[in-house]
């Protein structure tokens, strides 16, 4: 296919994107590989990360909106058209009311908008050069991604000779990000995932590598993609913000596109994972709490799959292979953490089932409130990144000695990224470290030395003056809560500095703590950064969640309260000059403390936030509504989690009282939070505080700047650099 004809395809398919720079973001909407949300560089995928999405593997997060029980009187058609007629009118309206409200306000801040700009443009290009594109080895060939390109290079050559496979701008789209690159195993094909910035869906495109490399194939509406073989691709495709179709689709001889798997159950996601040594595709079909995973043996890739263990509720598993043994990582058992998993049965042909958990045999558990943040496999070991009470480390399990080897990360770790090791023969493995104030480092773990390695970077400021704190803060059950808290070394009267408090608390996923420039001028004005890890989330394992969701929201808010109110005791700032930030569902728990306990702070900034979970959960036609029920319950069928949402719901809740001044950004074209539900929360809030006002008489009455910006461009989950910088 010609260049034109491409663009021409593309451009059918409506297909338009911004790309996608090597700035790192929130917490994407995620392909997931086994483990968590990974911020995936352009050979695994997209490199930002979502901030609704469960720990789960493929879970996707839900829109939201308003609907009445199911008892409710059906209106007439005619009175239906009427009643959205009137709907569209008044979130017009409210919409050109916040617009207006937004250009009179943004003038007030010009001078500090540029200042702001200038340094953050400054601390980009100091450290984001120095980051490196991951890299891709097969054999003697490297493949690595920079600047919308992708480019191929001899291992011992260097980029120098790279020689450009694909270019975004060539094909006339330089405004597309590249999200993920898989290369067939003899290297003869490419395929690629081109996504925008204003949607979710991506588009495939296949191209055969040689001389003059062609394009093959565009696939419109993928979200994953492995090879089976040479010529074999598998895909999902995603509609509705839902996966749940599998197709194969062939190359050479007999070319032809098949179903391979439906699912049926709307609470579950599929995507799709080739094990380390290429043996299995897997299908993975994932809910909230509970997984299957079927096999297409990699050797026969037209069979049909074989279930390895059919689906349980609560149990949860992952599939990885190594000389003819499955390897099972799963929450199968008491306590219901993940375990590594050894089947009993040697694999001689798919055949795969006497592998149920009947059969299944105990190598690993992990400690208690302890994380698996991600593993991986390779020929003769596994290594573990786990996370406990804030700190990073890996466990290295031989399975050569039968050992396993605890390795501990440096503490200002915060975060961690596994590069791509399509090789599960070499005797390294690569990542990168980082946190909020701290660009990332590689770090190399060689098997051979049993050593931890920091790989040798072009000059990079080394971050000196940076303080890193771990607290833990009681809360209203005893529970400790941990903190993390970053502040400068010179600062002094630490009572009378800035605060910045981070809250997420949902769906098991971890704080984001990737590193951001912003983060690191904060801390060169002065500012101190707290990062509270409250239940709801991931940080301490599968049981943290599980304790902060669906009736136990509250402990999440309670965590919360508790992790400010130590902050100020221990003399971090004080109230007057502490702000909250939080992005999607933590917006559940920042907007619900804004109305329980308004007086801890001063200011809030909250990102496309999910402020309305009550009228939300009742609006069972939104495509993901379903499954999300089991992170926040089912006010529909259940009166007891009808009036339990309802006494958190930041939008339910709000009252004439003092209040906070409030900063929200929302996206016209965002499907996970729908913009009404916003426009209504800063409506209500807005008239709640001026009610306040109204009714106290007192001289100098604090009245909170509200201010909401709707943004036309972007979406939920991703952000080029551009756009962050702007924001």
């Amino acid at each position: 296919m010609c260049c034109t004809g491409l663009q021409n395809l593309l451009q059918g398919l409506s297909f338009s994107a911004k790309y996608y720079s090597k700035h790192n973001l929130t917490q994407t909407m995620c392909p997931y590989n086994k483990i968590g949300p990974k911020k995936f560089h352009i050979l695994d995928s997209s490199k930002s990360t979502c901030t609704r999405w469960t720990a789960l593997p493929g879970s996707i997060l839900p829109c939201r909106l308003f609907s009445w029980k199911k008892e409710k009187m059906v209106p007439s058609k005619r009175n239906q058209n009427t009643s959205i007629v009137t709907s569209d009118l008044l979130h017009k309206n409210l919409l050109k009311s916040e617009q207006k409200n937004w250009n009179n306000f943004l003038p007030t801040y010009k001078a500090m908008t540029k200042k702001i700009k200038e340094k953050l443009e400054e601390l980009h290009n100091m450290y984001t050069p120095n980051s490196g594109s991951p890299r891709m080895r097969f054999g003697e060939n490297v493949y690595f991604e920079e600047n919308g390109c992708i480019f191929l290079a001899k291992a011992d050559h260097g980029k120098g000779n790279a020689e450009i496979l694909f270019s975004v701008e060539d094909y006339g789209f330089s405004d597309a990000f590249i999200q993920r690159i898989r290369i067939s195993p003899d290297q003869r094909y490419m395929a690629i995932s081109l996504k925008s910035e204003n949607s979710e869906e991506a588009t495939c495109i296949v191209m055969k590598l040689g001389n003059l490399p062609v394009v093959e194939k565009v696939i419109p509406c993928v979200f994953s993609f492995e090879w089976a073989a040479n010529d074999v691709l598998y895909y999902t495709t995603l509609k509705n913000l839902k996966c749940q179709n599998v197709f194969m689709t062939t190359f050479t001889y007999q070319k032809h596109t098949k179903l391979v798997y439906t699912e049926q159950d709307a609470r579950f996601f599929v995507d799709l994972y080739c094990t380390k040594d290429r043996r299995f595709l897997t299908i993975n079909s994932n809910s909230k709490t509970t997984s299957e995973v079927w096999l297409v043996d990699c050797r026969h890739p037209f069979e049909s799959p074989a279930l390895v263990q059919a689906r349980t509720t609560g149990v949860i598993y992952h599939i990885e292979h190594r000389k003819d043994q499955l390897y099972i990582l799963t929450t199968y058992g008491e306590p219901a953490e993940y375990k590594a998993i050894l089947t009993d049965n040697y694999i001689h042909r798919i055949n795969l089932y006497t592998y149920g958990k009947e059969n299944w045999q105990l190598v690993y558990a992990l400690e208690k409130k302890t994380k698996l943040v991600d593993f991986e496999m390779f020929s003769d070991d596994c290594i573990m990144f786990m996370k406990n009470a804030g700190h990073l480390y890996l466990n290295v399990i031989s399975f050569v000695s039968h050992s396993v080897q605890s390795i501990k990360l440096p503490t200002w770790a915060c975060e961690f990224e596994l590069e791509s090791h399509p090789e599960h023969t070499t005797s390294t493995c690569y990542f990168q470290l980082s946190s909020p104030v701290h660009p990332p480092k590689r770090f190399a773990y060689s098997f051979k030395e049993n050593n931890l390695i920091e790989q040798a970077v072009q000059e990079v400021p080394i971050i000196t003056n940076c303080h890193t704190t771990r607290l833990l803060a009681k809360s209203k059950d005893e529970t400790l809560v941990p903190i993390t808290v970053f502040h400068n070394k010179n600062s002094k009267e630490l009572h009378r500095r800035p605060l910045l408090v981070h809250v997420y608390g949902a769906y098991g996923i971890d704080l984001n703590m990737s590193f951001k420039e912003e983060k690191l001028m904060l801390i060169e004005e002065g500012w101190i950064l707290a990062y509270c890890h409250v239940r709801g989330g991931g940080e301490q394992g599968l049981s943290w969640h599980r304790d902060g969701c669906q009736h136990n929201k509250l402990k999440g808010v309670h965590d919360l309260r508790a992790c400010i109110m130590l902050l100020h005791q221990l003399g971090f700032s004080q109230p007057k000059h502490t702000a909250l930030a939080a992005a999607s569902a933590g917006g559940v728990l920042a907007g619900a403390l804004c109305n329980t306990d308004p007086a801890l702070i001063r200011a809030m900034v909250l990102q496309a936030p999910f402020v309305d979970v009550l009228n939300t959960m009742m609006k069972t036609h939104l495509p993901l509504t379903i499954e999300e029920r089991e992170e926040w319950g089912n006010p529909l069928e259940d009166e007891k989690c009808m009036k339990y949402i309802k006494s958190y719901c930041p939008y339910q809740n709000i009252k004439p009282q003092y209040y906070p001044s409030v900063f929200i950004t929302a996206y016209d074209n965002d499907e996970r939070i729908p913009l009404t539900g916003i426009l209504q929360y800063v409506q209500k809030l807005r008239k709640a505080a001026l009610d306040h006002a109204s009714r106290t008489s007192k001289k100098g009455n604090w009245i909170p700047n509200i201010i909401l910006h709707v943004q036309a461009n972007g979406s939920h989950c991703d952000s080029s650099w551009e756009h962050s910088l702007n924001e």
